[in-house]
């Protein structure tokens, strides 16, 4: 519990650092001609502070009489004010009162962060405006649409197991949407912002780092819908970078099946990497430039097509669990590594050393990359239809290397060679 002096000096700072941002804005006004200035947000931030402690120690009725009495005066102010229609300083004043009541509560820490954030959006006004000046009606509808997918929809929806069998989960099968819509919206403002080219290749690196399926799915949607660029490339570098993230995750969490997973893995991600990099280069230059677009990148059927997909998966992997016992835990690898490879290999981690050999490990953790591979040339097929040619190229030719390291894994194991 922290001391009311503690909370008496949080009150302090957070009308201090509002009012030093509204006493600088209105630095040009006639002295003593503004309703509040730097001492009047301070001491507003200090009687909310101490209207909360007395709260606490006296009656919450107390709290309740000095902030109507506070905002009662401060509504008085304001509005005799009328001429200069300062509204901002208005509310900043309210906000001041509303933070320091927080501090008083116990919740300093909390005020005083979000004091800074209300400073912060209080002095980039100038640079809001410019922002909000350049946007156009796409950029609107499409801010609108994501956050009604990512901020309404799935806080609310159950996490927990339904549906047959018990193989869905709501929540994380909406949250594949919110991914899927993430990639196309972070895409559009790369696009927006830096130019298509970069834009794609900053998608492309981070986007394969977390899910590189999320990422083809995105950009094949694009590639559909006509877009020119190098997305093809894009869905190249994601898949590369998935090649690394996995042998990443295998060093640390099975590293006991690093040097065996290297040896198979290995050919397949320089090969993948290669590829890339002459996808990206041979991408038409012009792509290059900035592209102002005007479809809304936020398509949900695209993305309830993909979320549909990973639901069969889903209850594909929970049916071969109670259908075949041991030998179903074998292809529920498979299929979950299909849809998400990091799964495979934290499930493969939590083994015993001497559950399985090394090799063997190595070979099934490669083998679920054969099939994640295979569901994004189909998710490529699908959504990019005749402009997927050197997507498929890319990913096919990567997945027949690998394919062929574990085929040779397999007969040497077994003896055969």
């Amino acid at each position: 519990m922290t001391s009311p002096a503690l909370e008496l000096g949080a009150g302090l700072a957070v009308g201090l650092m509002i009012g030093i941002e509204r006493g600088w804005r209105l630095r040009r006004e006639k002295s003593g001609s503004r309703v509040a200035g730097v001492r009047t947000f301070t001491l507003l931030g200090i009687a909310g502070a101490l209207a909360g402690i007395l709260g606490k120690v006296v009656h919450p009725l107390v709290t309740a009489a000095i902030v109507a009495a506070l905002s009662a005066l401060l509504i008085i102010g304001f509005v005799r004010d009328r001429a200069r229609k300062d509204v901002t300083s208005a509310v900043a004043a309210l906000l001041a009162l509303s933070l320091g009541v927080l501090v008083g509560t116990g919740q300093a820490a909390l005020g005083v962060a979000a004091s800074a954030v209300v400073t912060l959006i209080l002095a980039t006004r100038t640079e809001s405006h410019k922002f909000v000046s350049r946007l156009n009606t796409t950029d609107v509808q499409a801010f609108a649409r994501y956050a009604v997918i990512a901020a309404a929809v799935l806080p609310f929806l159950p996490n927990r197991a339904v549906g047959p069998l018990d193989a869905w989960n709501p929540f994380q099968l909406w949250l594949v949407i919110v991914l899927v819509t993430s990639f196309s919206f972070l895409g559009y403002i790369a696009n927006r912002t830096i130019g298509e080219r970069r834009g794609i290749l900053a998608i492309a690196l981070i986007g394969g780092a977390y899910s590189s399926t999320a990422v083809t799915a995105s950009f094949a949607q694009r590639l559909g819908a006509g877009e020119e660029g190098p997305l093809s490339a894009g869905i190249l570098i994601a898949s590369a970078v998935m090649y690394l993230r996995v042998i990443l995750l295998v060093a640390i969490l099975s590293p006991s099946t690093l040097l065996s997973f290297l040896a198979v893995i290995g050919p397949a991600a320089l090969f993948g990497l290669a590829v890339a990099v002459i996808g990206w280069f041979r991408a038409p230059s012009q792509a290059g430039a900035n592209v102002r677009l005007t479809r809304n990148p936020i398509e949900l059927l695209p993305a309830f097509g993909f979320a549909a997909i990973v639901a069969a998966g889903a209850l594909a992997t929970r049916w071969a669990q109670q259908g075949f016992g041991q030998s179903g835990i074998a292809t529920s690898l498979f299929v979950t590594g299909t849809f998400d490879v990091d799964a495979a290999i934290v499930t493969l981690s939590g083994l015993p050393v001497h559950a399985i050999e090394r090799n063997l490990a190595a070979l099934a953790i490669a083998g679920t990359i054969i099939a994640n591979m295979l569901l994004k040339m189909l998710v490529a097929g699908i959504y990019a239809r005749k402009a997927s040619g050197w997507t498929m190229v890319g990913l096919g030719t990567s997945t027949a290397v690998l394919a062929i390291s574990v085929v040779a894994g397999l007969l040497l194991h077994s003896g055969l060679i």
